[in-house]
């Protein structure tokens, strides 16, 4: 049984998410409050955060702030009435893996949570096939999901790691910025391609030694990028 925490104060929503993720044979914990929801996703361990941005106390971005500066790395699911684009791009910056926009139907929200559980799975079955990875000076803990260069660790974003894993799970091949966006965040929609742009320049930076001949992620140029496979 998974175990969701719904941080929402909207007491009509929060009741009826419950009844579908309980019909998901989900164990639902609920909090419609900033700061108790807060106190919940940092105190015990879940399988998915539904969270809410406009909360009492602490809005969402906090929380989901808080909860990845703490490296938790649990799926949230992003619930709100906004829907300009700025709003979207910024959950996703902070760390949000999904991303709904009030009013929504259940059947969509019930395709994102499954979505989001066949994703984890996926990557879960690859991590304990793989534990370490060596290449160069470079090692990636995928259970860990801890990464060291010279065997000084590197801090990186829960989005950072999840894409150096996958290129480095498959050297050689050229990602586009769509597959990078919809493997890694889930995305199926277009004009989010500046995201994985700014979190490959991110992670770059932390990586590499000459950003202007990187190493390990190499630009296919017009196309995408991929990871350098003449390492060992």
């Amino acid at each position: 049984m998974r175990k969701v925490l719904v941080v929402e104060d909207e007491k009509e929503i929060s009741d009826l998410l419950e009844i579908h993720l309980t019909d998901l044979n989900c164990e639902v914990k609920k909090a419609n409050d900033g700061k108790i929801g807060l106190d919940l996703a940092i105190s015990e361990k879940y399988d998915l955060i539904v969270l809410d941005i406009m909360l009492p106390n602490i809005d969402g971005i906090e929380i989901c702030k808080e909860v990845r500066k703490r490296e938790i790395y649990v799926p949230i699911l992003m619930l709100t009435a906004k829907s300009e684009e700025f709003d979207k791009v910024f959950g996703l910056e902070i760390g949000a893996d999904d991303y709904l926009t009030k009013p929504f139907s259940i059947r969509e929200f019930i395709a994102r949570v499954k979505a989001i559980f066949r994703r984890v799975d996926a990557v879960q079955k690859k991590e304990s096939n793989n534990k370490i990875m060596q290449i160069g000076e470079l090692k990636i803990d995928t259970q860990k999901r801890r990464v060291t260069l010279n065997d000084e660790r590197i801090d990186l974003t829960q989005k950072e790691f999840d894409l150096l894993h996958l290129m480095a799970s498959h050297p050689g091949r050229t990602y586009t910025r769509e597959q990078l966006l919809n493997t890694v965040w889930g995305y199926q929609y277009n004009g989010y391609e500046h995201t994985v742009n700014s979190h490959i320049n991110r992670l770059r930076s932390k990586i590499e030694e000459d950003l202007s001949n990187p190493k390990y992620i190499r630009t296919s140029w017009g196309v995408g990028y991929w990871f350098n496979d003449s390492l060992e």
